[in-house]
Parts: C-alpha cells; structure tokens; sequence
C-alpha cells in the first residue's frame, strides 16, 4: 500500500491529532513499563519541532463506554511528561468544550492529551458524530497506533476519512517491517509459529503456507501434528480432535510449495516444573507416561541450518515450554542464532505476539532482531492476511475514493 507519512505533511502552525497506544500498565498509580510511551516520542517530536500542536487521541482499558476514573488518561500523564522532558497539558474530554478550550490553549510545540476516547460510546461503533467532533479539533491526522490498527474505531479508522491522513514514526516502521517481512520479502522465507493450539491459528497457517517458502512449527501446536502423523506422544498438551485439520494443512503446504518442519527429537519430562527430570528422545519414541515440552538438539540445529539458508524470519510464538528451564532450551538457541545472523546482516527477522517477545527477552536477544512488534492482535491479523481498518484508511491511493457520506 501507498501511505503518506510525516515527512509529507507541513505541521507548521497546525494541529495534529496523534492517535497513539499508551495502554500501559499501572501499579499503585504508576506506570510499570513506559515502553509503548517511549516509542512515540520520535512521532510526537517531529510534530513539536516542525512547529506544530500535538494533540494525543488514546484508549486505557476497557472502560466500556462511559467514565471511570480507574482508566483515566490523566493517570498516565505524569509518565508521559518525564519520559517527553516538557509538560502535557490535559483535557477532561475528547470532544466537546473542554477538548476545545486545552486545544485553543495549546501554543505552538506543545502537547495536549486529551481523555480516554473509550469513555464514549461511540468510539468502538466509529460513530460519525463522535469522529467529527475529534476532527474539529485538529487540521492533521496521524495514526501511530498500529497495535490498534486491526479495529474500525473513531479514532482509527473514522478520522482518516474526515481529515488529511499519515503514518507517524512507529507506524511507518511497522509498516515497512512488515512489508519486508511478508509483503516483498527477500526469499527464502522461514516462518516460525509455536504456541499451545492449532485451533487458534488456523488462519495464520492457511495464510502462512501460501507466503513463505518454510514453515516451522512447535510448542503444543508441532503435537497436533505428530498426532496427525500417527506418532504417540504421551500425556502432552494437544488438540487431538485437529489432527485432520492438520493433515489438510500439511497437504494444502505441499501443495503450495511451503516445506513445513516438524520437530526431529523431542525433550519429554513427567511433570511440568522447572528443573523436573527430563530426557531427550528420537521424535516417534515418546512413552505413555511423559509429555514433550521442548525440541531437542537435533531439530535446534535443522533450524539454525535453515536459518542460515535463508534471508527473512517472520518468527510467532515459542517453540516449547519457554517460561521455565531447561524447556526454554530451544526457543532460546534459535532465537540467538537468528540474532546471530540478523547482526551479520544476512537475515532480516521481524517477530510479534505477546508470549513471543517475552520469549526473545528472555533469550536476551529482543534488541537484536531486525524488527518487533508489540501490536498483538494487530500484529496476528496482519500475519493471517487480514486488512486492517486503521491501515487501510492511510492508503494514499485510495484517498480519492472516500465516502462522501463522511461531509457532516
């Protein structure tokens, strides 16, 4: 798609309404991980620097659609202020009088968070009055909440019907990671996609095998497919009701031309504990009595030997038991390896998904990948090859094909 993006637009002594994702986590009031707040400061800077007003439009929490205190924007204020070195001013509402006056007030470079968008309605049903009244506070829309681009909210996807439209900083980079990850990636292509259910990621492997030129796959979702193999595996976490779902996908891939990898040998415990007794088996030799949490060292490197044939890693979910040790073994051998070669510049690796990025924390290795994202259901949506409502109403393309219906 064709985006516009910061650098298209003259802020000069105009008003951008920022969408950004500050749903941070709060402890005793306070913010417990200012990341997602740290990642729009290139966004909100620009803006500041260009001689513009920010205006930022966000959601926190689930408030469903009226005031809470609890979820306040103004919570997150103080966060917002250190991390930006300048103050925030603040609004009592989105819309209305008080969001009119803070903006009217605003001078040139400076900042104004306005209230939960949530506390309305019609934010999640992208009510036009809703979107019109956040539009006539602003002359410029900037969306930099990719994490919250698969939604068709007001904020998101309304906005960009009613007002001249670009990419901020984080959204632009999501964007282009993700396009070099799946889009027009360098080939071969490996995808990695672990987790506990096949059921839950039928979409993404349906979409996957028709992209990439090799699928691996693990954590409880490779089970399902041993399952379907006609191989015991224990007590092990599987959906064994999915095995003929999981032929299909195996038939589907072969047929697409996706090489789908399956784990070679297996680390198989009788507890789920860390430290618990375990050993390593040959794949189709796992007892009645054990579960297989992790791969073992000959599938760890089959992967590593298959990273390095190829140029781009699109990497979901773990590939076992990752949260305790030595069932992290795996994830985190082939995490650092594609860390390994994404330095020596010969893959390019983007990763997404919640367990995923603890995971390549916990492999120490988050910083070194090409690119991660944060976006979960986003980042999902856009694996599974779903258009996403808040990144559609950015194409630039399609600019001139706007509702008309929108003009209140």
């Amino acid at each position: 798609m064709a985006f516009k993006t910061l650098d298209d637009m003259d802020f000069a002594g105009k008003t951008a309404l920022v969408r950004v994702d500050i749903n941070v986590p709060l402890k005793d009031g306070r913010v417990t991980d200012a990341t997602r707040i740290e990642r729009i400061l290139p966004t909100i800077r620009h803006i500041t620097e260009a001689g513009g007003k920010v205006v930022l439009l966000a959601h926190f929490g689930r408030p469903k659609g009226k005031p809470d205190p609890d979820m306040s924007l103004s919570l997150v204020r103080p966060a917002l202020e250190a991390a930006l070195g300048q103050p925030v001013a603040f609004a009592e509402n989105c819309i209305g009088i008080p969001a009119k006056k803070a903006v009217s007030e605003l001078q040139d470079g400076g900042v104004l968070l306005l209230e939960n968008t949530r506390f309305h309605a019609g934010e999640e049903t992208n009510d036009r009055m809703l979107v019109a009244g956040m539009a006539a506070l602003g002359d410029i829309y900037v969306n930099d909440a990719f994490s919250a681009a698969h939604r068709a909210h007001a904020s998101t996807e309304g906005l960009a019907q009613l007002l001249p439209s670009c990419a901020g900083r984080l959204m632009e980079a999501e964007l282009k990671a993700l396009d070099a990850a799946l889009g027009t990636p360098e080939r071969p292509v490996a995808a990695i996609v672990g987790g506990a259910k096949v059921s839950t990621k039928l979409d993404l492997l349906s979409n996957l095998i028709t992209r990439v030129d090799h699928l691996v796959i693990g954590g409880g979702m490779a089970n399902t497919f041993l399952v379907a193999q006609g191989l015991a595996i224990g007590t092990s976490l599987a959906e064994r009701d999915m095995a003929d779902t999981a032929r299909d996908i195996l038939a589907n891939a072969e047929e697409a031309g996706c090489t789908i990898h399956l784990p070679r040998d297996i680390v198989i415990a009788r507890e789920f504990a860390a430290g618990a007794a375990h050993e390593t088996l040959p794949v189709d030799q796992c007892p009645d009595d054990a579960m297989i949490l992790d791969a073992g060292p000959e599938t760890i490197a089959a992967i590593s030997a298959l990273f390095a044939d190829c140029r781009t890693l699109v990497w979901n979910g773990p590939l076992g038991a990752f949260e305790i040790a030595p069932f992290d073994t795996a994830t985190n051998a082939c995490a650092q390896e594609a860390a390994r070669l994404t330095a020596a510049g010969s893959l390019i690796s983007v990763a997404g998904g919640g367990d995923t990025v603890s995971a390549l924390n916990k492999a120490g290795v988050a910083d070194d990948f090409t690119y991660i994202s944060t976006a979960g259901g986003a980042f999902l949506e856009w694996m599974e090859g779903k258009t996403l409502p808040g990144v559609a109403a950015l194409d630039s393309e399609q600019a001139s094909n706007k509702d008309k219906e929108w003009n209140i």
